[in-house]
């Protein structure tokens, strides 16, 4: 749980510029690691390669996303947008997760239509080498990026974050397919199985990533555990003698509460305003990560039987 000791979140600004920097970073590193990787795969007669190599290129087309989308969601809420355009980084993560799971399907397709033609001639060296060095390479990349996601608390961040570590990962079993037919050429055929396997593992992920950003998009609320925790919370503050209708909705990774206490009915208007903007205050200061709060007050008439976190 969060306290006010914690240092204060990072501006708008503050945060598209480090989540751009280290993108174009990554974008660079994937160019550059594509263009080895396919052209290794070419000459060293390797398709898992080839297909490696293609992924990375999938990265860059996710990186220009994150790039191009973090100028438009840092942007400040305006009279057309009156909740910011935070919800404009869970489209650029969903569009992250639709280009992985075509990546995929390519991959495998590219695989299946030329396992006949394939021939028995054993990888070269070179091919071997490309995969191992994209292993380090992305696995570094991958955890530059989650520490900037995790400190930015950037939703698209992380899922390109996670595109570089499958992408290390989708590198092992390319890995170990060419070296074993580097070793015994007749087991040609694992280098299909090995694309096969990214093209399964990229496809998984990919729905994963998206499962994530549409939950956003259909306004899913939090965890039953995160609204028990903003109520308990709520009930630190002594004037309250219920808390209920408790709701939330994700704004990029972040949470929008409103809820409604009860106080005392006797109490004046600029009271009960007070005792709002105190549960306002200690819910952004402690809460999971929260954006906003909307706090409704109503007089004791209106309590219900037991305590509600719906």
């Amino acid at each position: 749980m969060k306290t006010s000791l914690h240092s204060p979140p990072m501006t708008e600004d503050a945060r598209a510029a480090a989540v751009r920097k280290i993108t174009w970073w990554g974008f660079a590193v994937n160019i550059f690691l594509s263009a080895f990787k396919v052209l290794a795969g070419y000459y060293g007669n390797s398709q898992a390669v080839i297909a490696d190599g293609i992924h990375s290129l999938s990265d860059t087309v996710t990186d220009l996303a994150v790039i191009a989308g973090s100028y438009f969601w840092s942007m400040p809420a305006d009279t057309d947008h009156p909740y910011g355009h935070r919800r404009l980084e869970t489209i650029v993560a969903v569009v992250i997760g639709g280009v992985l799971f075509g990546a995929g399907i390519g991959i495998a397709w590219h695989a299946a239509s030329t396992l006949d033609s394939m021939g028995v001639h054993p990888p070269c060296p070179i091919a071997l080498v490309a995969a191992g060095i994209s292993i380090l390479v992305k696995e570094f990349l991958y955890r530059w990026t989650i520490s900037t996601g995790r400190r930015t608390k950037s939703l698209s961040l992380e899922a390109n974050a996670w595109h570089h570590r499958l992408d290390a990962i989708s590198s092992i079993p390319v890995f170990l397919a060419v070296g074993v037919t580097f070793v015994f050429p007749s087991a040609f055929f694992m280098d299909c199985v090995a694309a096969f396997f990214v093209a399964g593992f990229i496809c998984y992920s990919a729905v994963g990533i998206m499962a994530v950003g549409l939950r956003e998009l259909v306004d899913a609320g939090a965890p039953r555990q995160t609204c028990l925790e903003i109520r308990d919370i709520v009930l630190k503050n002594t004037s309250v003698i219920q808390a209920h209708r408790i709701r939330t909705r994700y704004l990029g990774n972040r949470i929008q509460v409103d809820l409604h206490v009860v106080v005392d009915g006797r109490m004046t208007v600029s009271e009960g305003h007070a005792i709002a903007e105190d549960i306002k205050q200690g819910i952004l200061d402690e809460g999971p990560d929260v954006v906003d709060v909307v706090v409704h007050v109503e007089p004791t008439e209106s309590a219900l039987p037991a305590t509600e976190c719906v």
